[in-house]
């Protein structure tokens, strides 16, 4: 089985976290479960699922993967604070990384989004160029394999 690339953009990355952010620490397990909204309890089914059927080196890969994410996010968070040229209180720092955190999920969600989003219009001219490309006009004949203009490239 090979290495996954990781759960669709839909879904969090790496084994589900016991404490995840911006969760009250006093709250049970089965609180946050029934708290969640019906689509996130999907994606951690499925992200559960996968989980199990990784080998030991994709788990371990996957835990790397995921502790790097976490490094460049508190060190963005870190970096957020020091340019917001605010001066806080160890609380108050704690609530803006925290915060930070919640709102950088949903731009990068955001941007996930438009990127699928705007790949799903250029596919189609993808594929009607390379089928151009590929056509074989008479039988015997090889496929051109002179590369074609990007479908950007005219704009």
């Amino acid at each position: 089985m090979a290495a996954p690339h990781g759960p669709p953009p839909s879904q969090s990355h790496g084994p589900p976290s016991s404490q995840p952010h911006g969760a009250p620490s006093g709250q049970s397990v089965k609180d946050r479960w029934l708290a969640m909204p019906p689509d996130a309890r999907q994606n951690f089914r499925r992200n559960a699922d996968l989980w199990m059927q990784m080998t030991p080196e994709q788990r371990n890969l996957m835990r790397q993967r995921e502790n790097m994410r976490r490094q460049i996010i508190t060190r963005d968070a870190d970096a957020a604070v020091r340019d917001s040229g605010l001066q806080l209180n160890s609380q108050e720092r704690a609530r803006f990384e925290s915060r930070y955190i919640q709102e950088r999920r949903k731009v990068e969600q955001s941007l996930r989004q438009q990127v699928q989003t705007e790949r799903q219009k250029e596919i189609p001219a993808l594929i009607q160029q390379l089928r151009k490309e590929f056509q074989i006009d008479e039988p015997g004949k090889s496929p051109v394999t002179k590369p074609a203009a990007s479908p950007k490239s005219g704009k």
